[in-house]
This record gives C-alpha cells, sequence and structure tokens, in this order.
C-alpha cells in the first residue's frame, strides 16, 4: 500500500458546498444527468459500484440496480452522502482507495467513475481494478476531462498555452489534476478487456457567457442534442463513456460484509467482529463507524 501513487484527499473540504452549490454548476449538474439517463437507459442488475462517490450527487439516478455501493477516500464526503440520501439499506458507505479497491472480484454489475479520473496520476491502474471487481458484461460508466477540447485547442492555435492538446500523454494542470487525450483513454479501457458501447460529449457550454445568457433549461436542451456527436469526434471538457467487459470471471454475489477483501493482503472473507471486520491472514482491522467501512488505514 506505500507504494502506491498519490491520492487526492478531499477529508474535511467543503468541495460539496463551494464547487457546486456555490459556484454556479445547476448546468454541468443537469447536462451530466442527461447523459447519465441515456448511458444508463434500460441497465439494471443487484448491485452498482460508484467510485469516487463524493457527497452523493449522483447516486439518486442509478435507478436499475438493488444496492448502490458508494465508495470515497474522504469520509467527510460519505458523511454528506449518508445526509443527502437517508437511512436505507439500498446503500453502502465505504471509505477506501480506488486503487486498491476493498472487494472481492466479480461482485458489482456496473460501477461508475464520474468527475474522478482527472485526480489519479495513474488511471490505468484504476481501470485495472475497476475492471477486477466488475462481472462478466458488467457496464462501466466513465467520464474524463477532455485534453483535446476545443478551448485547449485555441489556447494553443493562439499561442496562450504550451501544452499540445493533440498530443496523447496526459497533462498536469495543477497538482493531482490531469487531462487526458480521448484516444488514450480508448487504449487503457480496451486493454483492461472493456468493449465501448457509447461515447457522449458533456457541457459543450460550460463558458460562463453562456451560461449567463442562455436560460438554464435551454442551455442544457442544446447540450443534449450536442451530446450525441461525442460517438464522431470529442471537442467537449468533458466525455462520457459507456462501456462493458468482456472476459470471462467467476461472479461472487453482492452480500456484504461477505463480499470484502482485505485491501492489505488480498484476503478474503473478513471476519465481522462488530465494531470492525478482522482479516484473518495478516490480521488488519478495518473499522466500521457511523455506518462506513473504513478501508483508508487499519485500526
Amino acid at each position: 500500500m506505500t507504494d502506491q501513487p498519490p491520492i487526492c484527499d478531499y477529508e474535511n473540504s467543503d468541495y460539496q458546498t463551494r464547487f457546486w452549490e456555490q459556484a454556479d454548476r445547476a448546468y454541468e449538474d443537469a447536462a451530466e444527468a442527461v447523459a447519465l439517463r441515456h448511458l444508463l437507459a434500460g441497465a439494471s442488475g443487484e448491485a452498482l459500484l460508484e467510485i469516487g462517490a463524493g457527497a452523493g450527487r449522483n447516486t439518486p439516478r442509478y435507478h436499475g440496480y438493488r444496492k448502490i455501493v458508494l465508495l470515497d477516500y474522504s469520509r467527510t464526503m460519505l458523511r454528506q452522502a449518508q445526509e443527502r440520501l437517508g437511512n436505507s439499506d439500498r446503500y453502502l458507505f465505504v471509505a477506501g482507495n480506488a486503487y486498491t479497491l476493498p472487494f472481492q472480484s466479480g461482485v458489482f454489475d456496473a460501477a461508475t467513475i464520474i468527475r474522478v479520473l482527472h485526480h489519479m496520476a495513474q488511471p490505468a491502474e484504476v481501470l485495472h481494478e475497476t475492471a477486477r471487481v466488475l462481472r462478466t458484461n458488467g457496464i462501466f460508466i466513465l467520464e474524463f476531462a477532455n485534453k483535446r477540447n476545443l478551448k485547449a485547442i485555441l489556447r494553443w492555435l493562439l499561442r496562450r498555452q504550451d501544452w499540445n492538446p493533440f498530443s496523447p500523454e496526459p497533462v498536469e494542470f495543477a497538482p493531482l489534476n490531469f487531462d487526458f487525450h480521448p484516444r488514450r483513454v480508448w487504449e487503457w479501457l480496451e486493454s483492461t478487456g472493456f468493449e465501448i458501447e457509447q461515447i457522449r460529449t458533456v457541457s459543450h457550454y460550460r463558458h460562463p457567457l453562456f451560461k449567463k445568457l442562455v436560460p438554464l433549461k435551454l442551455l442544457v436542451a442544446l447540450d443534449a442534442l450536442a451530446q450525441p456527436t461525442g460517438k464522431w469526434w470529442q471537442l467537449s471538457p468533458s466525455v462520457f463513456v459507456r462501456a462493458r467487459l468482456r472476459y470471462q470471471k467467476q461472479p461472487v454475489p453482492p452480500d456484504f460484509p461477505a463480499a470484502f477483501r482485505c485491501p492489505r493482503c488480498g484476503s478474503s472473507p473478513l471476519e465481522d467482529k462488530g465494531d470492525h471486520l478482522l482479516c484473518p491472514t495478516c490480521g488488519a482491522r478495518w473499522s466500521i463507524h457511523d455506518g462506513i467501512y473504513d478501508f483508508k488505514e487499519p485500526m
């Protein structure tokens, strides 16, 4: 665990309030809701894993799944999600690391990573872990920050930025904030065993001038019309992908805590001790506190 890449930690952050509730991002939120509605149309199953769930902004949009597991590295964000979603057996709250997911292989029918991959220094490793915990034919909804967006292209042509939006390598525009070239993301997905089924481009009109001059409903409607063009070109700052896992594996019932595994040594099942889970192989104890299974650090 000590050799893992650096992690962007939102512990004790006011991100939900500052970024979403006080920063005029109703358009971005509504445009993402449109994308998810189309990408998840007809999808259903027993369990969905939401990696980087944050405060649960998107969680109510996953209608077709009996159980939703919210995983985030920040306990603060998970507590906010608990407040938002209420006390329901449908939701399971897990503090953990996307590089070492604390679940057995083949547990989930679907997984999502939305507004999270841009914080990953080793995104291919996160995609590999996601594939590991999905069942055969599991659905994966991925959002990533697009390096080759129209604004970046224009700035580069006008020599207002140094990095080339057409080169395939990621660009780190701030510490642990990356933009990715679509071609590189397609390569990561395909090499991990995913088959891309749909691509939608999102937030075409993110510029403050559009949001100031155009009514919200009209702006979202225009974005909805533009999103399907993602299958031909990707010029928006945000890209959504629906992929399906194709390689065969033995499924595991999504019964928790039996479906957990130790992120330190990979052993399962863990022994339920009431206030913690015990790994019988390495002896690590993982806390259960206020409804959150905590796999960040052992007790």
